[in-house]
């Protein structure tokens, strides 16, 4: 497949290279260069902010209902074109392609979600203490947003941020990872493609530090989001602060598991825990990391484990039958490496992978280490990649104690069949979001689903994206005290 020119979107218009600086983008299956994106400018960022700016009286101004049916067009568009959107994906991220459609499929319900959301932004009227008074709380858009994306899914977290900001009323500055520019242009294209005005939403593409912290900077910018590392959303949350600007933070987590040993069925759970671990090559901030197994089941469960882990296919994600492609890019390697090294210099043991595969591309085998100790760096900082700890407890405090020690709370997981524990294991892990017999936020089938809110705590960051609670962070509260003429 060809891959597309990439372009900035500023005031409607789409800018190429015209004399700008370019980076490369790698096909991290074959290490090949796909194309090269243009690098905006300071004087780009500024335009793009501008331009938000500018059009946000006329956006905040369009009636909720015309503004959902610019959401309801871009849908339709992204439904015809999910195949060519998914190889894209796959070109410059590495995912296997039915993984790349199932992200593009749930778009359009985002969007139509959304759109019918931002009808029912509510205020309030509050009784007065006399009848020439009235008081009302209402809430309008905050004005121009920031949206920061990462590369692990560069269709649907940008389309959560880009939905709720224009559903709002607010006007968008997207800034897409480097590394997958096309997947998440794309996705804007069907926005402008739909009817959206000029300048209500923007791209721009660059080196993410000098970039992000002038769009956080610049007067013009009410809001920012942020999806990364714990490092980074830091860093981004200290100048926002500096600024006073509205932030939500979706950080980096290490999602702990917790399974008992009265679950019916060990080796579909088993199964299915491989699945979900090992998902977009394990590079997801809610794929689960660590795995606290009861004794009494631990080694039927790892014997599982093993065996689905060894029985995946690592390939070129255009393969047939690939369940799990590379690492998005070539630092991912190292990690790995210094990962496994540091747990088996501290006395874990490797089970299985362990290695980079030896051929093209930036591939590492699917790996599994047990006695793993909690002093290991893979027991403290989120691998974000194919390796994954498994340990055995004997007391359920200790394996909570174990699960909640970290400062990150993003995702937490757990499986009983006790009623009684269920209700536990909810109340008491400390997770923006905690399944319990299930590794999905939402539907069956899906990670996380656009009517409930998905966002962490502790070091995971703040605030929530989908959910009415997403749209809720891109209103501000205004109250309106207004007495009749006398």
């Amino acid at each position: 497949m060809d891959y597309v020119p990439l372009k900035l979107l500023i005031d409607g218009q789409w800018l190429d290279g015209g004399g700008r600086q370019t980076m490369d983008v790698i096909n991290p299956a074959t290490e090949a260069v796909l194309g090269t994106l243009p690098v905006a400018t300071q004087a780009d960022v500024q335009a793009a902010a501008a331009a938000a700016h500018r059009s946000f009286p006329a956006w905040r101004d369009t009636s909720a209902y015309e503004r959902a049916k610019i959401l309801w067009r871009a849908g339709d568009i992204l439904r015809g074109r999910v195949e060519h959107i998914a190889r894209l994906m796959t070109l410059e991220q590495g995912k296997p392609l039915d993984q790349a459609r199932q992200e593009v499929t749930h778009l359009p319900d985002m969007l139509v979600w959304h759109a019918e959301e931002a009808r029912r932004i509510y205020g309030r009227t509050i009784p007065a203490r006399d009848l020439a008074h009235r008081q009302i709380s209402a809430r309008e858009p905050i004005g121009p947003v920031a949206a920061f994306t990462t590369w692990n899914y560069p269709a649907m977290i940008p389309m959560k941020k880009i939905c709720a900001i224009l559903a709002s009323g607010c006007t968008c500055v997207a800034k897409p990872a480097e590394e997958t520019p096309a997947s998440t242009m794309e996705i804007i294209r069907a926005f402008v493609d739909a009817g959206l005005p000029p300048g209500v939403l923007n791209m721009v593409l660059g080196a993410p530090a000098q970039t992000s912290s002038l769009l956080v900077s610049l007067p013009e910018i009410r809001g920012i989001s942020f999806t990364g590392s714990t490092v980074i959303g830091r860093q981004l949350a200290e100048l926002a602060g500096r600024h006073l600007k509205r932030t939500v933070m979706e950080l980096g987590g290490h999602a702990p598991v917790i399974v008992m040993d009265d679950i019916q069925d060990v080796q579909a759970l088993a199964r299915t825990a491989v699945l979900r671990k090992f998902r977009n090559a394990a590079q997801g901030c809610v794929n689960p990391s660590r795995f606290f197994v009861h004794e009494k089941i631990y080694d039927q469960f790892l014997d599982a484990f093993v065996a689905a882990t060894r029985a995946i296919v690592v390939d070129d994600g255009f393969a047939p039958g690939a369940g799990m492609g590379p690492l998005a890019h070539a630092r991912r390697l190292p990690a790995m490496q210094h990962c496994v090294q540091d747990a088996l210099d501290r006395g874990a043991t490797l089970v299985c992978g362990g290695a980079r595969i030896d051929r093209p591309g930036y591939f590492w085998a699917p790996t599994v280490l047990t006695d793993v100790p909690t002093s290991a760096l893979v027991m403290n900082e989120e691998p974000f990649g194919p390796v994954v700890p498994i340990n055995r407890f004997s007391d359920v405090e200790e394996a909570i104690a174990e699960a909640n020690r970290l400062p990150v709370g993003l995702a937490a997981y757990a499986f009983t069949n006790s009623t009684a524990w269920a209700h536990r294991f909810g109340r008491r892990l400390e997770a923006g979001m905690v399944a319990i017999n299930s590794f999905a936020f939402g539907a069956a089938n899906a990670a996380s689903t656009p009517e409930v809110p998905f966002g962490g705590i502790k070091d995971s960051g703040f605030g929530s994206e989908c959910g009415s609670e997403g749209i809720e962070a891109y209103l501000n509260v205004k109250f309106i005290s207004e007495y009749e003429q006398v």
